[in-house]
C-alpha cells in the first residue's frame, strides 16, 4: 500500500514504545479520562497521562486555588488524588477498555513514597510512568526534587530501580540551568524527559489586597508560558540523548509543530482543554492535513528539524 493510501503517518516510538500520534495529556487536566468521553474519542490519543498519583490519599491545598490570569491560568490544586489502591481499583479498568497508551504521573513528599506508589504499579498494565519532580504547589517533595540537580539524580535513580516500565521525568523550569537538570535525570537511568511544568506565579485580590490563591504561589500554565517552555526543549534537545515529551501553552496543531521542531517526540496539551475539550482531537487533524499538504511521508522526519 503506498504511503497516500495509507494517509498521513503520524506514530511516533517513545523510549521503544509506539504510539498512534504525539499528542496527550498533561497530567492534572484530563482526570483519567471519564470527563472527557462524551467529548472526544479516547482511541485517537497517542497516549492517555493521568493525573498525579501518591501511595495514600491526597486532600490538595485549601481553596481558592484556580484564577485566571492574561494569557493562561493559576492552580494550586496541591496534586489532590485518591491514592493508589483507589487508581489501581477504579481507574486502570476504566483505561484498559481503550486501545491506547497509559502513562501514570507519580506524586511523592519523599524518595520512600515515590518507590512505594511505582512498587505498586510494578504488575499493572501501564505503559509509561511520568515522575513528578516539579508540582511548585506542595510543601514537600515535588519541585525540591526538580530544582536540585544531585537530588534529581538520587530520587530518578532510586526510582528507576523500582520501575517495570519506562520512566519519563517532569521537570521544573523554575531553575537556573535546565540542561544541567535534565542531563542528571538521564545519567541517573531515565527514559524519557518532559518538560515543562508550571512557572510560580500569583496573583493578587484588590478588593481582600491580599493575595487571591489560599497557597499564595501557584503554577502558572496556558498560552503565556508556551515561549519559555520551547527555548527549553529547545536547549535540552541539544544536550540529551533520551527523548522529550514538549508541555506548555500547546493549544492548536501549530504550536504542537513547533515543539516537535524544536526536538520534542511528542507532546502534552493541558490548560487548553478545559476551554476546548476537543483541542486535542483538532490538534490531531490539524497534524495529518499539515503531512499530507507538505508531502511529508511521517511525523518523525520533523523531530528536531528545527535544529540548525
Amino acid at each position: 500500500m503506498s504511503r497516500s493510501e495509507k494517509g498521513p503517518n503520524l506514530t511516533v516510538k517513545l523510549s521503544g514504545v509506539e504510539l498512534k500520534n504525539p499528542i496527550m495529556p498533561a497530567s492534572g487536566t484530563f482526570g483519567s479520562g471519564k470527563e472527557f468521553e462524551e467529548y472526544l474519542n479516547l482511541n485517537r490519543l497517542g497516549m492517555v497521562v493521568t493525573k498525579g498519583v501518591a501511595d495514600v490519599p491526597w486532600k490538595g491545598n485549601a481553596t481558592p486555588r484556580v484564577a485566571e490570569t492574561y494569557g493562561g491560568m493559576l492552580n494550586s490544586v496541591g496534586l489532590q488524588n485518591p491514592g493508589s489502591d483507589h487508581f489501581i481499583r477504579e481507574d486502570i479498568p476504566f483505561l484498559e477498555s481503550y486501545d491506547t497508551k497509559t502513562m501514570v504521573n507519580i506524586a511523592g513528599r519523599s524518595i520512600e513514597e515515590y518507590v512505594g506508589v511505582v512498587t505498586a504499579l510494578q504488575h499493572q498494565p501501564v505503559d509509561f510512568l511520568e515522575l513528578n519532580i516539579s508540582c511548585p504547589n506542595i510543601k514537600e517533595g515535588g519541585v525540591a526534587f526538580g530544582t536540585d540537580v544531585d537530588m534529581a539524580y538520587q530520587v530518578t535513580k532510586k526510582v528507576k530501580e523500582a520501575a517495570k516500565q519506562p520512566l519519563i521525568v517532569k521537570l521544573s523550569p523554575n531553575v537556573t540551568d535546565i540542561v544541567a537538570v535534565a542531563k542528571a535525570c538521564e545519567a541517573a537511568g531515565a527514559d524519557g524527559i518532559s518538560l515543562i511544568n508550571t512557572l510560580l506565579g500569583m496573583k493578587m485580590d484588590i478588593k481582600t489586597r491580599s493575595p487571591l490563591l489560599a497557597n499564595t504561589f501557584g503554577g502558572l500554565s496556558g498560552p503565556a508560558i508556551k515561549p519559555v517552555a520551547l527555548r527549553m526543549v529547545y536547549q535540552v534537545a541539544r544536550e540529551i540523548n533520551i527523548p522529550i515529551i514538549g508541555i506548555g501553552g500547546i493549544s492548536t496543531w501549530e504550536d504542537a509543530l513547533e515543539f516537535i521542531l524544536a526536538g520534542a517526540t511528542a507532546v502534552q496539551v493541558g490548560t487548553a482543554n478545559f476551554r476546548n475539550p476537543r483541542a486535542m482531537m483538532e490538534i490531531i487533524e490539524g497534524l495529518e492535513n499539515y503531512l499530507k499538504e507538505e508531502n511529508i511521508d511521517g511525523i518523525e522526519e520533523l523531530i528536531g528539524a528545527g535544529h540548525k
